[in-house]
This record gives C-alpha cells, sequence and structure tokens, in this order.
C-alpha cells in the first residue's frame, strides 16, 4: 500500500533529523527544508561551536529508534569534573556512580551524522538553502524560499514540525502572531567565546580526555571538552562589559595574553599564543527563550524553538531529544489523533521546558561559584555517603537531571527540597568533623521521608 501520510520538519538540526527517523518508522513520508547549505559538504572545524554533552534522556530518545550506536562511534566519555585552580592545581569531582559518564560529541559532527541518519533511517529528503518564511498554522501549509535560485513557492502536509532553533522563523512569523500567544526572551549578561586548544604535537591529549575541565573564576568560567582528535573545544564564559574581566577590556593582544597569564596561567602554558587564535571564533550570545503553546492547528514546535536554554546543564541537545520521546509516546497513547497529541504536548512538556531553564541558570552559578568552594564540596560529599546508603532515598540532583528519565519539573522540585534538608545539615555541630558520621546519615533519613526514588 502506498503511504500518503506527509509530514514536514523545518530545520535539519539535531532534532529535526532525529524526528525524521522516528516519523518515517510511523509511516510517513518526511520532507526536511534546511536554511543553510550542507555542513557536510563544509569542513568542519572542530572548535565550530560549544560541545555537546549526551546523556540518559538523549541516549534514550536515539536508542528507541535504533541508531544510537552511530553517535556511539563519534563520543567520548566524561566521568567527571575536573576544576583547576589559579596555581593549576586539580581537583576532581565524580558525576554520579563509577561507570556513569556524559559524552562529549563535537556539535558539526553530531549534527552531519544526524544528517545521515535522517536520511538512511528515515528516508527523509532535505533541501538545503530553502528558508521557511512562514505557514498557515490550520492548513498545514508551509511558504518557503530557495535562497540560490530566489524561486518562491509553497508545500502542504499533514503535520508540520518546527525544529529551526532558538531563533526559529516559523515560532516568529507564524505563531508569534496569535492572540494571546506568551514569549519572551532574555539574554543574560555573559557571552561566550570559543578557544579550540590544540592537541600536542604528538597527537595526544594535552590534559585528561575523561573528564570535562572547569576553570570556576567566581564571576566567570572556562570549560574544555576533548575532541576526538586529542583537541579541546574550549568556552570562555565571561560578562560582556561593565567588569574587571570582561569581553570589552580584551581587546587587543596584550590584553588577552595578559588576561590569561592571570587568570588562567596553567592554560596559558598550554596555548602561548591564544592571543594570535582569539578572532578564530565569534563572540556570541546566550538567550532563555519562552512560548506558549507550543501547538497549532497542524504545526509543533521541537526543541530550541520551544525551549531554547543555556548551555551550563548539558541538556539543551537531550531536552530536544526527548521533546521526540515525549511526541512518540503521545503518538502511540492516542493513536494518532494529533489533535489530543499536540493539546497534551504543550500542556505537560512546557513545564519541564521551563524547569530546565531554571537548573541551566542556577548550575552556571554552581560550576562558576561553587564547585571550587570545600563548603560546597562537603556538601556533595555527604550526598553522595547517603544516596549510596539509601538509593531510593536519595538521588542527588545532577543525578536525576543527567542519569534518570524523572521529568526536569520534578527533579527540579526535589532538588530544591533537598537544598533545604542540606541547609540543615551543614549547620549540624563540627560537620566538617563528623559529616561521615550515623548521626549525620541518621539525620538526613529523618528529613527525606518524602522522597521515594
Amino acid at each position: 500500500m502506498e503511504n500518503n501520510k506527509e509530514v514536514i520538519i523545518i530545520g535539519a538540526g539535531l532534532v529535526g533529523s532525529l524526528w525524521a527517523v522516528y516519523m518515517s518508522k510511523a509511516g510517513y513520508n518526511v520532507t526536511i527544508y534546511e536554511r543553510r547549505s550542507d555542513i557536510r559538504k563544509a569542513e568542519i572545524s572542530a572548535g565550530k561551536s560549544i560541545n555537546l554533552a549526551l546523556s540518559v534522556r538523549g541516549w534514550k530518545a536515539l536508542d528507541a529508534v535504533g541508531v544510537g550506536d552511530e553517535i556511539r562511534e563519534i563520543a567520548i566519555p566524561m566521568y567527571g569534573r575536573m576544576m583547576h585552580d589559579l596555581e593549576g592545581n586539580l581537583t576532581y569531582q565524580q558525576y554520579g556512580k563509577e561507570d556513569q559518564a556524559i559524552f562529549s560529541v563535537s556539535r558539526g559532527k553530531v549534527n552531519a551524522k544526524m544528517m545521515d541518519i535522517a536520511e538512511k533511517y528515515g528516508n527523509a529528503t532535505i533541501h538545503y538553502n530553502t528558508e521557511c518564511r512562514n505557514v498557515n498554522l490550520n492548513e498545514g501549509i508551509a511558504f518557503l524560499k530557495n535562497n540560490l535560485t530566489g524561486e518562491v513557492f509553497q508545500v502542504k502536509a499533514d503535520l508540520i514540525f518546527a525544529a529551526d532553533g532558538a531563533f526559529s522563523a516559523i515560532r516568529y512569523n507564524s505563531m508569534q502572531k496569535l492572540d494571546r500567544f506568551q514569549y519572551s526572551q532574555n539574554y543574560i549578561a555573559d557571552g561566550y567565546r570559543e578557544i579550540l586548544l590544540p592537541a600536542n604535537p604528538d597527537g595526544t591529549y594535552p590534559m585528561d580526555k575523561n573528564a570535562l575541565h572547569i576553570w570556576p573564576r567566581g564571576r566567570f568560567m572556562m570549560i574544555a571538552l576533548a575532541n576526538e582528535d586529542g583537541s579541546f573545544t574550549c568556552t570562555l564564559f565571561m560578562p560582556h562589559e561593565n567588569d574587571e574581566f570582561s569581553f570589552d577590556k580584551l581587546n587587543s593582544k596584550e590584553a588577552v595574553n595578559k588576561f590569561f597569564q592571570t587568570v588562567f596561567p596553567d592554560f596559558y602554558e598550554m596555548m602561548p599564543n591564544i592571543a594570535d587564535a582569539w578572532e578564530n571564533h565569534p563572540l556570541s550570545n546566550l538567550a532563555i527563550i519562552r512560548c506558549y503553546p507550543w501547538t497549532k492547528g497542524k504545526v509543533a514546535l521541537m526543541g530550541d524553538a520551544a525551549h531554547a536554554t543555556v548551555p551550563f546543564y548539558g541538556q539543551g541537545m537531550n531536552a530536544g531529544f526527548e521533546d521526540c520521546t515525549v511526541l512518540s509516546d503521545l503518538m502511540r497513547k492516542h493513536n494518532e489523533n494529533w489533535q489530543a497529541v499536540f493539546e497534551e504536548y504543550s500542556l505537560t512538556r512546557k513545564p519541564d521546558g521551563d524547569a530546565l531553564q531554571d537548573l541551566s541558570l542556577e548550575n552556571y552559578y554552581v560550576m562558576r561559584d561553587y564547585v571550587a568552594d570545600p563548603a560546597f564540596l562537603l556538601r556533595k560529599k555527604i550526598e553522595a555517603k547517603f544516596s549510596e546508603l539509601y538509593p531510593n532515598k536519595w538521588l542527588p540532583l545532577y543525578s536525576q537531571v543527567t542519569f534518570s528519565n524523572i521529568r526536569y519539573s520534578v527533579a527540579y522540585k526535589q532538588g530544591q527540597a533537598q537544598n533545604e534538608i542540606m541547609d540543615q545539615v551543614m549547620e549540624m555541630p563540627e560537620i566538617e568533623k563528623n559529616w561521615n558520621s550515623d548521626e549525620v546519615m541518621n539525620k538526613m533519613l529523618e528529613l527525606s521521608h518524602d522522597f521515594n526514588f
């Protein structure tokens, strides 16, 4: 029987490419329109953009349609964070249990691989250099323009999915025109700049490749994730202006050198030519975008188009992939009654998008301010010990977000309650000395009676 259910996906990024596989496996013909040219034909620089960290939610979505192993080929496990202090001393903090890791993947490589997957497993046709101008939400018509030929045309489908990123054209040109559509866009005061730390001359890694490296410096920080070729993609997060250390002050090679020599001396030793490479990647901004509803008529927003966040929990891609899991489950639940699917998706998934954005912002403060703080590290030690003794009573917030499929909104609430408990525990007499004692563990047991993981 010829299949005549048509789906259009706007955006051949990570989420759009994965969703193509889901829809194809559900029996739909999939066509993807992508504004950019085919990145597989361009030379992908390892440090093109912040490396991504794949964790449990992302793997679940990939494995559900049998494509996880394709991505495992290019993923590097990171079992914990390695903190670099001003003197170059290293402190290691494990993420979860012994074998738990998040996985570093180069954004360019994983995007290219996802496009291959969309074509191979999703039988999708991808049209590049084709911009979506707007859509007729109720009729399922997309108005498009081929940016190479200038041709303007329209296509119709049973469903349209907007996976076209934080600055989604569909959301901006069509949904934001709707009555009572809610939308907010908030830039944080900090921007980021990429730095590619090359491999050693013999091709080896200059640092431990199985850790996420962090240089916490109070008001700002730098992170580094390993690439397959021995290099690291490093990202410096810092205020744009109005600070002792801000991007607007680093406007000469001398200023850049002095900054790194003073603030990141161990990094400067590994990369003394940092000032020459400083302009290789643009200074970029960070925004949180919230909107509601995520669906209208025959159209749904997915990934960053619905819930763009800042990268400090490493969950942007994982959340976008989880949208695929959620929509796929709802599709089965409602037997492809798309009106019911979209209604429940918008209603139930929105609180998780909001919670992830709150979690991401809070984790920025954790990474830049607290990971080097002895009191914070002690809290983590106590939590880890208690979690080991009573795994059903305590799962640290980081593990809830990264190593489980607990809803973001639930994890956020539970994390806040855990925080209050830890505040009380930290006030116990001589906690630094007695943190490992039965008394402390019993107090936590008493306080955590409401939790059940």
